[in-house]
């Protein structure tokens, strides 16, 4: 049978669409998001960071403060949604003064909007329960009112971990201390009115670290396939889920039901800290983080709701205190090279 060029020509453009199509799909880009801390004297430009996060198909970025020079090289990457964070140190005089608020907001959000995907502010890092949680729900309460009054996409949270919980284990057992029950429950039940996550971190690596007889790796590092915990009728085969489900029993002893939850941290460091730090556990339990996030599935207390959350973190940091503190990284920041594979 004779084929006319144009129809053979047609039939080769067909392929190569379809093979660009193919390729696309197999580079999906996953639904976990990167935390960029900036803690390192050995850090590449961040124009090669965002780079670097296109290629491996990130499309969420954390950081801890609106750095002016990160912020920039976001500048026209709208397909990366980013949560910036309120600087700890700046509660204080934020809380005193919805003017300082106001002028923060112009500062250091209001330059970026036009073209950086500004998705999430979060107002402080990990300080409730503590000396200046107290500051976090004004700050909150008035970037609140602020992008509403300005029908802007932004949400409005905070960070907190898991210190919060004076009791975790079973997970129905999930209790807040006193002094988190009065600095975080208003702050929780002010996130419920607007249905805005709150964000946990997460690290299954420190209770395994402090309790390695009792807490078995595979357990930890989300490897086991068995039912380690049966608590009532849930069944947890993995630390992570029953730390997210310990945090959502509190949060119900409190009143609040149904809050959406984000996990703002999670990790494993790949070195630091002997044999219960190496690149293999490291990229067993964030390939299988990845995994969770990514399969849609949550965790047994909400098993209709998809986890959603950020891996800790982009690079090893050597500003950060010595030991594991600077292993948590995925990526060598000096050549940019994998320290294991995970995207």
């Amino acid at each position: 049978m004779n084929y006319s060029p144009k129809t053979v020509f047609l039939f080769f453009l067909s392929c190569i669409v379809l093979i660009f199509n193919y390729g696309l799909v197999t580079t999906a880009a996953s639904n976990v998001g990167l935390n960029y801390g900036l803690l390192g004297d050995n850090l590449p430009p961040p124009s090669n960071v965002i780079n670097l996060y296109k290629s491996i198909g990130i499309t969420k970025v954390r950081i801890f403060d609106p750095n002016t020079e990160v912020l920039n090289a976001l500048r026209g990457h709208r397909d990366i949604k980013v949560t910036v964070g309120v600087r700890d140190q700046d509660l204080a005089p934020l809380a005193a003064s919805e003017d300082a608020v106001k002028a923060w907001f112009a500062t250091n959000i209001e330059p970026y909007l036009a073209d950086v995907n500004i998705a999430f502010i979060t107002v402080g890092n990990e300080v409730i329960p503590g000396p200046i949680g107290p500051h976090v729900l004004p700050v909150m309460t008035s970037l609140t009112n602020l992008v509403k009054s300005r029908n802007l996409p932004i949400s409005i949270s905070t960070v907190v971990s898991m210190a919060n919980l004076g009791q975790s284990y079973p997970p129905s057992a999930g209790m807040f201390t006193s002094q988190a029950r009065e600095q975080l429950t208003p702050v929780l039940k002010f996130l419920s009115q607007t249905s805005t996550p709150i964000l946990v971190n997460i690290y299954p690596y420190f209770p395994y670290a402090t309790d390695p007889v009792n807490i078995h790796l595979d357990y930890a590092i989300s490897k086991s396939k068995a039912v380690v915990v049966q608590d009532g009728p849930l069944g947890y085969s993995n630390m992570f889920d029953a730390m997210f489900d310990a945090f959502l029993w509190a949060m119900e002893k409190e009143g609040v039901k149904g809050l959406p939850m984000v996990v703002s941290e999670t990790g494993w460091p790949s070195a630091g800290n002997g044999d219960m730090t190496t690149p293999l556990i490291a990229a067993t339990y964030n390939g299988n983080f990845v995994k969770h996030v990514d399969s849609g599935k949550g965790t047994p207390k909400r098993p209709n709701s998809r986890v959603d959350g950020f891996l800790f973190a982009t690079f090893n940091e050597n500003q950060k205190p010595p030991g594991t503190e600077q292993n948590f990284g995925l990526y060598n920041p000096v050549d940019m090279k994998p320290i294991y594979k995970l995207f």
